[in-house]
This record gives structure tokens, sequence and C-alpha cells, in this order.
């Protein structure tokens, strides 16, 4: 990837895509190109991500590189107080200040690479990634192959027992599905006290 920004001038580039669509192996490409040129780099991951290993970010095909667990966004800060690169993996596992952070540091000169789902279970967007796509420079979609069909696939499907929006695991858990083959959940069920008289109006009031 070229870069027609003036030296000096910070940059967002974010990776998206599906599960197994290869998004942390694009991140650590541009990581270890980024240290071959000898420049400065910082390398983290969310403590929600414990699949493979606490200190390194692992490709399902065990690529790896040294990182750093931050348990909250605002951690980004001081671990990259002296680098010229920060790379970021699983960044929908982060609270919403992450937006703010990498703000920050592009705005500080530094190159900021954050990898990350832009969709969620049910194929809606995983916050906070549509708003990092929003104020990114670069922005890089990968597709993964359709486990059905062949098909590129752009949508992840759970199909192991989790509860939650975020469940973290592999593929025991999820696969990659094109757009035909993706079949949402069933929605939640509405429970009693929503569906009774007046609660419209309490939602509407409180909205």
């Amino acid at each position: 990837m070229s870069h027609d920004l003036p030296r000096g001038t910070g940059w967002i580039e974010v990776i998206c895509g599906p599960m197994f669509s290869g998004k942390t192996e694009e991140l650590i490409r541009r990581l270890r190109r980024a240290q071959i040129a000898r420049q400065r780099v910082a390398i983290v991951k969310p403590a929600t991500d414990t699949r493979f290993a606490g200190d390194e970010l692992v490709t399902h095909s065990k690529q790896r590189i040294p990182s750093r667990l931050v348990c909250n966004s605002s951690e980004i800060l001081a671990v990259a107080t002296e680098a010229e690169v920060i790379g970021i993996d699983e960044v929908q596992f982060l609270d919403a200040g992450i937006v703010e952070v990498c703000e920050q540091l592009a705005d500080a000169g530094k190159r900021v690479i954050v990898a990350g789902l832009d969709q969620d279970y049910t194929a809606r967007p995983f916050e906070p990634v549509p708003q990092l796509l929003a104020m990114a420079e670069y922005i890089t979609k990968t597709l993964a192959i359709c486990v059905q069909c062949g098909n590129p696939a752009n949508r992840t499907q759970r199909v192991g027992a989790a509860s939650g929006r975020i469940a973290v695991g592999s593929t025991e858990l999820y696969e990659a599905r094109c757009r035909r083959c993706f079949v949402p959940p069933p929605a939640a069920p509405v429970s009693p006290e929503a569906s009774s008289p007046g609660a419209g109006e309490a939602e509407a009031r409180d909205g």
C-alpha cells in the first residue's frame, strides 16, 4: 500500500470483514513491514480475546507476532507513547472510546492500523468498527470463503451454542457464510412486560 500523505502526518487504516477472512494475517503483514523498515511498532489486542496466546496475535493459520493485552481503549495511549505505528487487533471487543483514541494517535502523527469484525453474528454493524470506518483514511474489506457453497463470504454464522453478542470462539462456534447461505438467528423473544399495554409508551418517553 502506498501512502501519499506528507511525513509527520498520521492516519488510520481499518481492515475489516467476517471471521476467517485473513484480517489478522493482513494486520501482521503490515506490522512486519513496518518493523523491517525499523519503525517503532506497538501491538495490542483486547484482554477479551483469549482464544490463542495472551502475549501474541495469532492467526487461524498460526502466524504469530508479539502483542500486549489491554482491558480498555485508554490503556493504548500509554502503550503507544514511543511508537510510530500502532496495530490493534479484534477492535470490536474494545469500548467506544477507541474511536477517540485512534483519532488522538493519528493526530499525533502516528500510523494506526486496526482490524476487526464489521458485522456481528446477526449481520448487524459491529460497533465501534462502523465509526472507525468513517474516520479512516484507508479501508480494506477482506472476504472469506463460504463453507456452504464456496462463494465469497462477508458474514459470520454462529453455529455453536452461545448467548450474547460477544462470544469468543473459532471454528467450533463460527463459520464464514455468503449472503445467500447466511441464516439470521431467531429474533429474541419479547418479554411480557415489553408486550404489555403501555410498554411502548414508556419506551417512547424514555427515548
